[in-house]
């Protein structure tokens, strides 16, 4: 445990990853990178758990990717506001909202837009993985900016965030702390720099 630890340690920790559904999203798009996320490989660190919905789209929006998602065996656990839209979701506890499920189960929540979702995400957050679905650049830039998770996504899917995908070669793990080493790691993350100096008796002045 690291708590425990008398070196430091660099943390794989939970991946709690968070989609969010920007009220400007391509509703095709956003249907495609929520399923991904979620369905094409549950059990693993980078998939989603939680997917935030705007407002302003979640009654159109929301019944949509519950039938979708519903169609690949997803249990959806929705909070008040997304409950009202599809009575049929499960209830949404507090421990959800923090949970790695590792499982064909995702929370829901619809968030009052990009100030709901950055708000849920800084509190819910385990710093791995975070996703935004948009088509307003200046939104995906203020994500980008005030999201502090290892990787951020714009308009793709939570999946992506892994050594291999990001070109670092074989996946060692995902750090979570962030020095020194945080996001996916490779074998260049686990190696330390040497300086060596060759001289002709220069000195410093």
């Amino acid at each position: 445990m690291a708590e425990h630890s008398r070196i430091p340690v660099i943390k794989h920790y939970r991946g709690n990853c968070h989609v969010f559904v920007e009220r400007t999203a391509p509703e095709q798009m956003a249907l495609k990178i929520c399923y991904n996320s979620k369905v094409q490989r549950p059990g693993v660190c980078n998939a989603a758990e939680t997917i935030l919905i705007d407002d302003a789209i979640a009654s159109t929006f929301l019944p949509k990717l519950a039938a979708e998602l519903g169609r690949a065996g997803v249990e959806l656990r929705g909070d008040e506001r997304a409950r009202q839209i599809v009575p049929e979701l499960s209830v949404a506890t507090a421990e959800d909202w923090d949970a790695e499920y590792l499982d064909l189960i995702c929370a829901v929540g619809v968030v009052d837009g990009i100030d709901g979702a950055l708000k849920h995400i800084e509190r819910h957050s385990s710093s791995h993985t975070e996703a935004i679905v948009t088509s307003d650049d200046k939104i995906a830039e203020r994500f980008v900016s005030e999201v502090g998770s290892s990787t951020v996504l714009i308009n793709a899917s939570t999946r992506f965030a892994d050594g291999s995908e990001l070109g670092l070669g074989a996946e060692i793990g995902v750090s979570t702390t962030r020095l020194h080493a945080y996001g996916p790691m490779g074998a260049e993350e686990l190696t330390t720099t040497k300086f060596v100096v060759h001289g002709t008796g220069q000195l410093r002045q």
